[in-house]
């Protein structure tokens, strides 16, 4: 390690869990950047795999810690807690970064030092290595502020992120108990305390995709972003520019939650979800399917996948939701014609 043990620099943090497949990898890609860590902490989250022997030969460049099965969440938290860099790196087990990851968005960082994060974007490879997509969301969020952060989430993996140490320590890191949607709440807690976030246009880590990916597991996950907005608007200090979005901003958020429940194959809650979805929509009826759908395809188009359009029409649950869509319209039109009866 380059830097001095005095002022360490960068830590990276590493919450693993049986991700001996991988883990490998993802040190060596810690190792091998062009601007060193000081410190790289693992922190092994009860695995039952080979985590602990695969890690064996890079016990003179990292710091292994064990602890019983808690959830990333805590992983993380343990890892911050013992960490001692100014600047502070997550990399989950089955990713890996690029070469120069650290020294570019440490340059962010020393060009404008009221930063409290730097976000970079991805690239999406499958679970040899090989690109898929690469993700560029300044495209479509040019700028990164509670707003933006709100509207959009653009978010891929905690490995794009750099933070400066004291933000995190102020936050008091992850909830605990959120095993999904725990970046995009410690993200909107920083950003309503004022902490300042900037891009680095381009990808800095690979975001693999394979079988055991915790994103996959949509159900969980569209609870668990939902229960972030809860309790995000359920703060007492929100902006009222940021109130007056709420509705979109749920909107938005069940939508997305109900194609990724179609995308990880629950039909039957995706329409739930929308169906949720409805209550804050700001379009008529035929302008909300039109929107779900079109929707659907930008988010399987963002994945670098098509959506069959047709095949999506033609499943038995969209098909119930029309006829639903078109009930409620039906019920909300009645009762507004009964309204006006009773002031006449």
């Amino acid at each position: 390690m380059s830097n001095t043990l005095e002022t360490p620099r960068i830590s990276v943090v590493i919450p693993a869990y049986n991700c001996d497949r991988y883990i490998g990898q993802a040190v060596e890609s810690i190792l091998n950047q062009t601007y060193s860590a000081d410190e790289i902490i693992v922190v092994d989250d009860g695995s039952q795999d080979n985590t602990r022997q695969v890690l064996q030969p890079y016990s003179d460049s990292i710091r292994y810690v064990y602890q019983p099965n808690q959830g990333v969440s805590v992983a993380r938290n343990q890892g911050l807690s013992l960490a001692r860099g100014e600047f502070i790196v997550f990399l989950d087990a089955d990713d890996i970064f690029l070469p120069d990851k650290l020294e570019t968005q440490l340059a962010i960082f020393e060009k404008q030092p009221q930063l409290g994060l730097v976000q970079s974007g991805w690239r999406r490879v499958n679970k040899q290595g090989e690109t898929l997509t690469e993700a560029t969301p300044w495209d479509y969020v040019p700028e990164l502020n509670l707003e933006m952060w709100l509207r959009w989430k653009p978010l891929g993996t905690m490995g794009t992120l750099m933070f400066r140490r004291e933000w995190l320590l102020e936050v008091e890191g992850f909830e605990p108990g959120l095993a999904h949607g725990e970046d995009v709440d410690l993200i909107l807690r920083l950003a309503l305390l004022g902490c300042e976030s900037a891009w680095l246009r381009q990808s800095t880590v690979c975001y693999r995709q394979h079988d055991r990916n915790t994103m996959r597991d949509g159900i969980s996950q569209a609870k668990s972003i939902n229960y972030v907005l809860d309790k995000f608007f359920n703060l007492p200090n929100i902006p009222l520019e940021i109130q007056l979005i709420e509705n979109w901003v749920r909107y938005s958020t069940l939508v997305w939650s109900s194609w990724y429940l179609y995308y990880t194959g629950f039909p039957v809650e995706m329409g739930e979800y929308l169906q949720k979805a409805w209550k804050y929509t700001p379009f008529l009826a035929v302008e909300t399917l039109i929107n779900w759908t079109e929707s659907f395809v930008h988010y399987s188009n963002s994945l670098g996948q098509s959506l069959e359009v047709n095949q999506l029409c033609n499943l038995p649950e969209w098909q119930n939701l029309t006829v639903w869509v078109l009930e409620q319209t039906l019920k909300q039109r009645s009762q507004s014609l009964e309204g006006g009866f009773k002031l006449l």
